[in-house]
């Protein structure tokens, strides 16, 4: 082969490569936007079935101790401020308005909105552990259960009244409260009458 058609060789395999370098480019930089558009649209689909326990529960987690308190609207307008200590299925309990020694249970039903800062906010939309906790599973019923075998002595607050007193049972949708004055135990002639409270009226339980 003479030497003008080793350059003309040369110059044609040069052309080949670049194109092939050209093309694989193209390809990783595709495959690269597919990649990021399949992330974006995966994103998109969690963030849609996201409940509003895990937006809680993912603040909870937070590393920093205050941004754990969460502020909140009732649908009774009232403004509170809770402390999750434990957030159930359907409800969460910690300490309430940053007061000494009061707890409180607060369903999800209850809730008008949240008021998250720009920290919370980011913290909540973070993903939930693949192994959920076990109080992830357990609904507010059982929780009123557990309260009735203690016989422990409470404050229900609905979007009517404030009435203290003791769990007598719960039923499926409904509570029995034996209404007495906190500071007395349960007994017959401390018992005023019992008030049958609809779950989904409960606004707060304060212990």
């Amino acid at each position: 082969m003479s030497r003008a058609s080793e350059a003309v060789a040369t110059v044609a395999r040069m052309r080949w490569d670049h194109l092939f370098d050209d093309l694989a480019g193209q390809l990783e930089h595709e495959l690269r936007a597919e990649e990021a558009d399949l992330q974006q649209e995966e994103e998109r689909l969690r963030l849609g079935r996201l409940t509003l326990r895990e937006r809680i529960a993912a603040v909870q987690r937070s590393a920093d101790p205050a941004a754990r308190r969460i502020r909140y609207r009732s649908l009774a307008g009232e403004m509170h401020v809770l402390r999750p200590l434990t957030v159930g299925r359907d409800w969460m309990a910690g300490d309430l308005d940053d007061r000494s020694g009061v707890q409180a249970v607060v369903p999800f039903s209850a809730i008008d909105a949240l008021l998250l800062d720009r920290g919370q906010v980011e913290a909540s939309l973070a993903p939930a552990p693949e192994s959920p906790v076990l109080a992830a599973r357990l609904g507010i019923a059982f929780l009123l259960r557990d309260l009735c075998r203690r016989r422990t002595a409470l404050a229900v607050e609905t979007s009517t009244s404030v009435v203290t007193g003791t769990i007598d049972r719960v039923g499926r949708d409904h509570l029995d409260l034996a209404v007495h004055e906190l500071g007395t135990p349960r007994r017959e002639s401390a018992v005023d009458h019992i008030r049958v409270i609809a779950l989904d009226q409960v606004l707060l339980l304060r212990l």
